[in-house]
């Protein structure tokens, strides 16, 4: 699988309830949940974010609840992978369970900007940006069927 997007890039500590803020979790509705996505970080980015955008932050992205609604709302806003240093465990475990490519290196995010065109090729595992290239694990085989399905209950059904 290979993804290339303009990078919309946020710190250190994005947690749940900035990806998806509390007061919209009276709904699970993807739809619903798209337009509030980040509005809590950056206002504009349920405006601004196209199909095959990627995130990128920085340490211990997806931190605080462990609900799959942050997941669910950077999916369905288009996202098509998010990049960081590293991921809270719950969230990078939720964004599996929902189809959502999520990857830890912390060199390409230091090189990464925000508006950069970001490429990331999962089987090859490398992550490229301004013409340089970064090492990545690449998925196991497991995990790339359950992306590739779109989710772990669609690869199991």
């Amino acid at each position: 699988m290979k993804l290339n997007g303009k990078a919309h890039k946020y710190g250190d500590n994005v947690d749940t309830d900035v990806i998806i803020p509390a007061r919209y979790l009276n709904t699970s509705n993807p739809d619903e949940l798209k337009i509030h996505c980040m509005e809590d970080i950056d206002a504009d980015f349920a405006g601004k974010v196209h199909d095959g955008d990627i995130i990128v932050g920085g340490r211990n992205f997806g931190c605080g609840s462990s609900r799959e609604h942050a997941p669910i709302a950077i999916k369905a806003s288009g996202v098509s992978c998010v990049v960081a240093k590293s991921f809270a465990r719950i969230f990078y475990r939720n964004a599996i369970n929902i189809g959502l490519p999520i990857v830890e290196s912390p060199l390409a995010v230091d090189e990464i900007k925000d508006g950069d065109t970001v490429g990331v090729d999962f089987e090859n595992g490398k992550i490229t940006v301004n013409d340089k290239s970064f090492d990545i694990a690449p998925f196991p085989k497991a995990i790339q069927e359950i992306i590739k399905a779109g989710g772990l209950l669609k690869s199991i059904h």
